[in-house]
């Protein structure tokens, strides 16, 4: 049987590989893929409407290889950092049931 930990880390990896590569190289995540995943699977960033020069400046800071792309590696870090976002801000909530529980 396979755990929920599991389950959430497959669907990562797949998600990633949903956009990776449909321009370019299929194991990173250029400008437009990058944006696209954003946009589709993080509804929080489409809520707002992220202009250039803000989603540029998000490209630079996940792209730590100066590449122009968002391999897997730089991705994992941008998803462990909203993670610990998620974390700060639902301690400050009162007691939630977790899913599954």
């Amino acid at each position: 049987m396979t755990t929920a930990l599991e389950k959430a880390l497959a669907t990562i990896v797949i998600t990633f590989h949903k956009y990776s590569g449909k321009e370019g190289d299929k194991f990173k995540l250029n400008k437009n893929e990058l944006k696209e995943l954003l946009m589709k699977e993080l509804p929080a960033f489409s809520s707002k409407r992220m202009d250039p020069t803000e989603f540029q400046k998000i490209m630079s800071d996940l792209d730590h290889n100066k590449d122009n792309e968002v391999d897997f590696q730089e991705f994992t870090c941008f998803l462990a950092c909203v993670s610990m976002g998620f974390d700060e801000f639902f301690r400050s909530c009162p007691k939630l049931p977790l899913p599954g529980k």
